[in-house]
């Protein structure tokens, strides 16, 4: 993901540096595919490297941020993925951190902060499902409706538990990038079959 990332958005610099008329397309039906890790400690650390790619690629291009040269990308792609994407597991992990200790310091209601994070975590999964309901609407991936059905299940499960594991590894790979590790590291992969 980094690697494509990166690749758009030095296309984009170039084009309008030298000021050329371009279009780069989006295509909908994905070309190549991951292979998602089968263990957790190298699940961990490929979502460490990408996180660490995107800081890498929004470092190396921080010209462009807010920058009207740019266009949609800087004015609005570029913030986006620094403040969404980027910044997100400081966020979140903040939000898991104060929340409780608010409650346990008395500046917040213990209800507000329950519910506070009863409904954060049914909005996560309001998203996930619904994202799994519309890819299915738009393109027609499983030929039984129990598969989609099964899928919304794992998409239910997994705000509860793995959302909180992946923002852990993402904050890591942020942490990692500032102290400077540029260091990939190997995965193992078996192949998609």
């Amino acid at each position: 993901m980094a690697k494509t990332w990166n690749l758009v958005v030095r296309l984009h610099e170039y084009y309008r540096s030298q000021k050329t008329p371009y279009r780069i397309r989006f295509i909908s039906e994905p070309v190549c595919w991951t292979e998602v890790p089968e263990d957790k400690a190298s699940l961990a650390q490929q979502r460490n490297r990408w996180h660490r790619g995107l800081a890498d690629s929004l470092f190396r291009y921080r010209h462009m941020l807010f920058n009207p040269r740019y266009g949609r990308i800087g004015l609005f792609a570029m913030p986006f993925f620094v403040f969404v994407e980027l910044l997100s597991p400081v966020i979140e992990f903040s939000g898991y951190i104060l929340v409780p200790l608010s409650w346990w310091m008395g500046i917040t209601n213990g209800h507000f902060a329950l519910l506070f994070m009863t409904v954060a975590v049914l909005f996560g999964m309001i998203l996930s499902v619904s994202a799994v309901f519309l890819e299915e609407l738009t393109s027609r991936r499983y030929e039984r409706p129990l598969d989609t059905f099964i899928l919304a299940g794992y998409a239910l499960l997994e705000n509860v538990g793995y959302r909180q594991l992946h923002a852990w590894w993402r904050l890591k790979g942020l942490v990692d990038f500032i102290k400077g590790n540029k260091e990939w590291g190997t995965m193992l992969r078996k192949g998609i079959g």
